[in-house]
């Protein structure tokens, strides 16, 4: 079994990297969280650079949500051939 961290420990790994304070770097990942949340329930596409891209689609009686990773992600993965960033 994988390894999870708990949302404390990644916003404590956030704030190191951003080297501010945890009440900060919460802030920040909520307000992304929340920011997405919102933009898919509008019906909206995300991408991301680096991480991907989240889709909606509204079908006759539901919602379609795809989630397709960037080349980076799916190299770390084994999922792609073609990249040849930096992981």
């Amino acid at each position: 079994m994988t390894k999870r961290i708990s949302k404390d420990e990644f916003v404590r790994r956030l704030a190191t990297r951003m080297s501010v304070a945890p009440d900060v770097a919460e802030r920040w990942m909520d307000g992304v969280i929340e920011t997405i949340y919102d933009s898919l329930k509008a019906g909206e596409s995300i991408t991301l650079n680096g991480l991907g891209g989240f889709y909606v689609r509204r079908e006759r009686d539901s919602w379609v949500f795809k989630f397709n990773p960037a080349q980076r992600l799916r190299a770390l993965f084994g999922w792609s051939s073609s990249y040849k960033g930096e992981l």
